[in-house]
């Protein structure tokens, strides 16, 4: 008895189930030699939809070659419709654009879900001009628009920023013969949301529902994929609750938008427990729920939680993508663990994962940004041995951390290599080699090397010059910078605020003040907008000459042009009224940064005001501000307890001098030579012998020790020795007077005190 033969839909069934496209193609083929078998339509389809989801696009052609000639082309619109979307799905658009214009030449006439499908590539692709003049096409020639045609429509209005042009045409369709569907809806509401007119959208939503429209989960997925993008889970909530109420269920693409819009917002926690609830209660986790959460856990640096659920994954049986592995990779790499990133690279290779060019990426650049330039370079090798087609991206991320290591010549035979094998350079590539010859001090090498790209038919951007004048102006060679500028302008680049930024710097340090402020006149006459960082060079400028009162002006102009000052600028003009010896000025300028300008106050702050405190000798107000200072837990630094150990001892008041050197030796700062010679000379006039040879042992203690200490390796010798070694290096250095000396000297010989090595640090 014979088997019964295979039918076509058997075909296009087992077609369908293969995962590997080119195996679905050899069983397609294969069928071709039986003679009792013939393709229909169906098997036809089943292999062009399973070649197009993996983007084997030659093979496809050669099969719908094959589909004219034994198919009547007046039945292919389906077909043709499916190869459109699956080009789009690629972002090839133009072989969808190219497909769709030659159907009129196989006889198979477009009808509106052709024309539907080549608007949504091109809407999705962001060729809306081109979208309109389709649909204009599509109205020449007699085509009626269904409910799809407008919703498309609507979905360009709201990609452009115009869902006030969406709303307009909804509220049209019903007069154009169609029916508003849900998804027409959800699309606006979308738009609306995008560009964060939330009021609109709820109303719009409400009129939705209250319109009776038969909502479907698919359509809302719409509206909370755009709030989940943006972060806006609040909102999400809320229509989840009014959605549930109508009752309609979250389905996982739901839930999936609604934990990337935690992770989005840094809600790890909230996340967390709603991938938990959906193991406990389901729908239960895909491969999409986890690698939503994976990445908002290495985001946040929480790479042990996000291996967790990486194992968690695979015991449910659900296998990682090239995504889920090259999200902890990448992770690793940024964090400066490529060690951890190679051993995740080692398990997924294990597992079956091919690494890819974002993997590579990732690992060079990890390597590079920790010095490993040989590895890296042996990497990206490896990489072109097996078979990874090298980009520009890739060859970029090599080139960019050669050069941050000094490497230019490695990275500059790199670029070389590229156009070799065929691949074109781009300008970035020239920046990153210009930005490495600035950095090593070689501006006019680099100004060579831009002469060369030129040459070669580059022409530098905006970054370029801003590279370059950065340069001559971090070496103080204003002319050629301000040449360079002339050259930027010469050739229609516009400069904008970083060049301006880089010029008025160099000009500060090397200029009177006239020049800098000419130089931001024509910077605001040209149109560009100074920021936070122009104001603090042209304070710094002003400062310098102690023109306070055009300073105090600039503070009104920054208020003017909505400019945010912050604790640099009111630093810059506090620092300039203690140098011009105003303190009251000084001090009403910290009074006001923070109860006028609400800028918070830092360590750096306070050290300018309570130096310019004790070189006045008031060391009163200088303690005041110290305790202010403490107070507003901000902490002090080494150069906080410098300046009031120096204030105390030049106003005779060695014992609070002596507990706060104390203090600032206890907190971990190791104060300068001069500091501790200075407390040691007050305490030996006040004849103090005990407390300046505990300092001197407390350095030893400290390790701040002359380099003939480290020379003696047997440690009681050292013991003894090491506190004389002290003594001697302060007062050849000049830190100590000779009585100090000779005090402590015989002060370090008396047994009772190296046994009393550790001295309590009295509270300030």
């Amino acid at each position: 008895m014979n088997p019964p033969p295979l039918l076509p839909r058997h075909v296009a069934a087992v077609i369908k189930c293969q995962r590997d496209p080119m195996k679905a193609l050899q069983i397609f083929n294969s069928m071709k030699k039986e003679e009792t078998f013939k393709h229909t339509l169906s098997t036809y389809r089943s292999v062009i939809e399973k070649l197009g989801l993996f983007g084997k696009f030659d093979a496809m052609e050669q099969v719908l070659v094959d589909l004219r000639r034994n198919i009547g082309n007046h039945m292919l619109e389906g077909v043709y419709v499916g190869v459109m979307k699956s080009y789009g799905k690629k972002g090839r658009v133009q072989e969808a654009v190219n497909v769709f214009e030659r159907m009129d030449f196989y006889d198979c006439e477009p009808t509106v879900f052709s024309y539907n499908a080549i608007m949504s590539v091109l809407v999705d692709g962001g060729y809306f001009d081109q979208a309109h003049k389709v649909y204009m096409r599509m109205r020449d020639r007699g085509i009626t628009p269904d409910v799809y045609s407008f919703t498309i429509r609507m979905k360009s209005f709201c990609k452009t920023g115009r869902p006030h042009a969406a709303l307009r045409l909804l509220g049209n369709m019903s007069s154009q013969g169609c029916e508003v569907s849900a998804v027409a809806y959800c699309t606006v509401v979308g738009g609306f949301f995008e560009e964060s007119l939330k009021v609109e959208a709820f109303e719009l939503f409400r009129k939705m529902l209250g319109a009776n429209v038969s909502l479907c989960v698919s359509a809302f997925n719409k509206v909370v994929h755009v709030l989940c993008k943006k972060g806006d889970v609040e909102e999400c909530e809320k229509l989840l609750e009014k959605v549930i109420k109508r009752g309609v269920l979250p389905n996982l693409f739901t839930y999936n938008f609604y934990i990337l819009g935690l992770c989005q917002r840094g809600e790890l926690d909230a996340a967390v427990r709603t991938v938990g609830c959906l193991i406990e209660n389901g729908p239960k986790p895909d491969v999409v729920t986890y690698n939503n959460l994976i990445c908002g856990l290495c985001k946040s640096a929480k790479f042990q939680e996000a291996e967790f659920y990486l194992g968690k994954m695979v015991n449910q049986g659900l296998e990682p993508d090239g995504f889920t592995y090259n999200t902890l990779i990448a992770g690793y790499c940024k964090s400066g663990t490529v060690q951890l990133a190679e051993k995740i690279l080692g398990n997924a290779v294990f597992n079956g994962f091919a690494p890819d060019e974002f993997t590579y990426r990732s690992l060079i650049e990890g390597l590079c940004h920790e010095g490993e330039t040989n590895r890296a370079l042996a990497l990206f090798n490896e990489a072109l041995g097996k078979g990874i087609k090298p980009n520009v991206i890739l060859y970029n991320t090599l080139i960019k951390g050669l050069s941050k290591h000094g490497l230019i010549l490695e990275a500059a035979q790199l670029a070389t290599e590229m156009s070799e094998k065929g691949l074109v350079p781009e300008v970035q590539t020239f920046n990153i080699l210009v930005n490495g010859l600035c950095k090593m001090g070689c501006v006019n090498d680099a100004a060579g090397l831009v002469k060369v790209m030129i040459s070669k038919g580059y022409f530098p951007d905006v970054f370029t010059f801003n590279i370059l004048i950065h340069g001559y102006s971090a070496e103080l060679k204003i002319e050629k910078a301000l040449e360079m500028l002339d050259v930027m302008i010469d050739n229609g680049v516009v400069p904008d605020v970083y060049t301006y930024n880089s010029l008025l710097n160099g000009l500060c340090k090397t200029s009177k003040y006239e020049d800098v402020m000419e130089t931001y006149k024509t910077m605001v006459e040209k149109g560009c907008g100074p920021n936070v960082f122009t104001f603090n060079i042209l304070l710094e400028s002003l400062c310098r000459y102690k023109k306070l009162d055009e300073a105090l002006g600039l503070l009104e102009e920054m208020k003017r042009k909505s400019v945010e000052p912050d604790a640099v600028t009111f630093g810059t003009l506090i620092d300039g009224f203690c140098k011009n010896g105003d303190l009251d000025g000084a001090y009403k300028l910290l009074r006001k940064m923070e109860e006028v300008y609400e800028v918070s106050s830092s360590t750096a702050t306070y050290n300018i005001i309570i130096r310019a405190y004790t070189e006045k000798l008031n060391v009163a107000m200088a303690e005041k501000l110290f305790r202010e200072m403490v107070g507003r837990c901000l902490v002090p630094d080494g150069y906080t307890y410098r300046v009031m150990v120096d204030g105390y001892c030049k106003t005779g008041n060695v014992e609070l001098g002596y507990r706060f050197l104390m203090r600032m030796m206890e907190d971990g700062f190791v104060p300068s030579l001069t500091t501790l010679g200075r407390v040691i000379n007050c305490l030996c006039v006040e004849d103090r012998v005990y407390e300046a040879a505990g300092i001197i042992h407390r350095m030893v203690q400290k390790g701040v020790v002359p380099e003939a200490v480290n020379t003696i390796f047997d440690f009681d010798k050292r013991e003894v020795a090491a506190p004389k070694l002290v003594l001697e290096d302060l007062l050849k250095k000049g830190c100590i007077t000779y009585y100090a000396y000779e005090l402590l000297f015989d002060g370090l010989r008396d047994k009772r005190l190296r046994k009393k090595k550790g001295f309590t640090v009295v509270a300030i």
